[in-house]
């Protein structure tokens, strides 16, 4: 564990040596999602990122909340963690990325259906300390009409996030997502996870090209059909590739975040591994 002043100078050294750097190739952003960094605080994630050349990144909410694997809170104390928690505590957060020259394009909090008003209301107010524009969520198909009214209120975005099991109230299939977003306005959008996706036998490539305007970040990962496993980038079914050269050729701009989760050596090594794939499919 660096101490504060220990992880700022490296912060500051870090970026200003990648001040004229950009994890942005032909016009994708290639980010990652912190939770490829799970194993480890926010200070060293940030780090890691920077070593590997990552300079957007979708904050996961196991990075900035008291729920990590060194401090397991009950449900009710996390509630009220989050209903009387500092918002200087996120503006801090936001600060730390800054000064790494990392842009946070979106803030992971998954909205349940135990989550009382009180609860959703602050998540926007986070993302808005956080300064993003979107918000991420592996939420339930049937709370997006209860968040619907604050993301408005707020006018910030939330993506829900799929998993690749078909479950209900779950988010997993073209048809939970249309479910979820019909009768709501343009700020009910989809966070959209390709591996899972894959593995639940839909085709990312075709969905992305009927739905991008509605799409506010991408996951990569790499999976096999038929709930196959997470492999290593390029082993797997899924069309990262193809995703990347639609991203690249149709100049969507949706972050294309690397989440690793496959079993690796270690995260750095693991997501720069990750990162230079993407790099070469979309040169090719």
């Amino acid at each position: 564990m660096l101490s504060r002043r220990a992880f700022t100078q490296s912060i500051l050294a870090a970026g200003a040596a990648a001040a004229a750097e950009s994890s942005r190739v032909q016009g994708v952003k290639i980010g990652v999602q912190s939770y490829s960094f799970r194993d480890r605080s926010l200070e060293d994630a940030i780090l890691g990122m920077r070593e590997v050349g990552l300079t957007y990144c979708e904050l996961w909410q196991g990075h900035v909340e008291p729920t990590g694997i060194h401090n397991r809170m009950r449900r009710d104390e996390l509630r009220m963690w989050r209903k009387t928690v500092s918002i200087d505590h996120f503006r801090e957060v936001r600060t730390k990325f800054r000064k790494a020259g990392i842009e946070l394009v979106a803030y992971n909090y998954s909205f349940r259906d135990d989550f009382d008003d009180d609860e959703i209301a602050r998540g926007f107010e986070f993302a808005r300390a956080l300064g993003v524009k979107c918000i991420t969520a592996s939420s339930n198909v049937s709370t997006a009409r209860r968040i619907e009214k604050y993301a408005k209120k707020a006018r910030i975005r939330v993506g829900m996030h799929n998993h690749s099991h078909v479950l209900d109230n779950e988010f997993a299939t073209p048809e939970s997502f249309a479910k979820a977003r019909e009768g709501n306005s343009p700020y009910i959008a989809i966070n959209l996870d390709i591996g899972h996706f894959t593995a639940a036998n839909f085709d990312p490539v075709e969905f992305i090209e009927r739905n991008h305007d509605a799409i506010v970040t991408l996951h990569l990962k790499d999976r096999k059909k038929d709930q196959g496993e997470n492999l290593p980038f390029g082993e797997g079914d899924t069309k990262i590739r193809e995703v990347l050269h639609l991203l690249r050729d149709r100049r969507y701009p949706i972050p294309a975040n690397i989440e690793y989760e496959y079993k690796g050596v270690e995260a750095v090594s693991e997501v720069k591994k990750c990162y230079e794939y993407c790099r070469k499919s979309i040169k090719s």
